[in-house]
C-alpha cells in the first residue's frame, strides 16, 4: 500500500510542476479556441510556381480554410526561393548528389490596419542522389519539392499560431 502511494506521488509531482509553470496549449479549447479561429481567418493568396501551389495548398490545409466561409482577418504573404545545387563530383566529372533548398519569406498582415504582425523566414533542404536514369532523378527532385513544401507549411503554421496566441 505504501509503495502504491509512493508511486502515485512520484507520478503526480511532474504533472503538478508542469501545471504550475504557466505553460498553455496553443490549441486550447480545440477547434473553437482563440488560435484555431484566428488560423481559419488567415487568407493565403496565390504563390507563383509549382512550389508555391504546393506550399499554398499545404498551408490552407493546416490553417483550416478548406470550405471555410469566415471572413479573413489576416493575410499571409509568402514568397519562395528554390535552389538546386550539384554536390559530390564523381570520377568522370558528373554530379553524384544534389541539394535542393526551399526557403520562404512570409509576412502575416492584419487586413484591417495593414500592420505587419509577423515577418519571418522558414526553410528546409533535401539531398537527392543523381542516378543513371534521368527519369528517376527528376522523380526524386519532384518528390523532394513536395516534401519540402509540407515541411515549410508546418514551420509557417507553427510560427503563425504562436504569433496569434501572443496577440491575445
Amino acid at each position: 500500500m505504501k509503495r502504491l502511494a509512493a508511486l502515485a506521488l512520484t507520478l503526480a509531482v511532474p504533472f503538478l510542476t508542469l501545471a504550475a509553470c504557466g505553460l498553455e496549449p496553443v490549441y486550447g479549447d480545440g477547434g473553437n479556441g482563440f488560435v484555431a479561429r484566428n488560423l481559419a481567418a488567415v487568407e493565403v493568396p496565390a504563390i507563383p510556381g509549382r512550389e508555391g501551389w504546393l506550399v499554398r495548398n499545404a498551408l490552407t490545409d493546416r490553417l483550416g480554410q478548406r470550405g471555410a466561409s469566415a471572413p479573413s482577418r489576416y493575410r499571409l504573404d509568402v514568397s519562395l526561393d528554390e535552389q538546386l545545387e550539384g554536390l559530390g563530383l564523381l570520377t568522370d566529372e558528373t554530379i553524384g548528389r544534389e541539394r535542393l533548398t526551399l526557403r520562404a519569406r512570409y509576412q502575416l498582415v492584419d487586413i484591417a490596419s495593414g500592420r505587419v504582425v509577423l515577418d519571418a523566414t522558414a526553410g528546409s533542404d533535401a539531398g537527392i542522389d543523381v542516378v543513371d536514369s534521368e527519369f528517376a532523378t527528376i522523380a526524386a527532385e519532384q518528390t523532394a519539392v513536395e516534401n519540402l513544401a509540407q515541411e515549410l507549411a508546418d514551420q509557417i503554421t507553427v510560427r503563425v499560431a504562436r504569433t496569434l496566441r501572443d496577440l491575445r
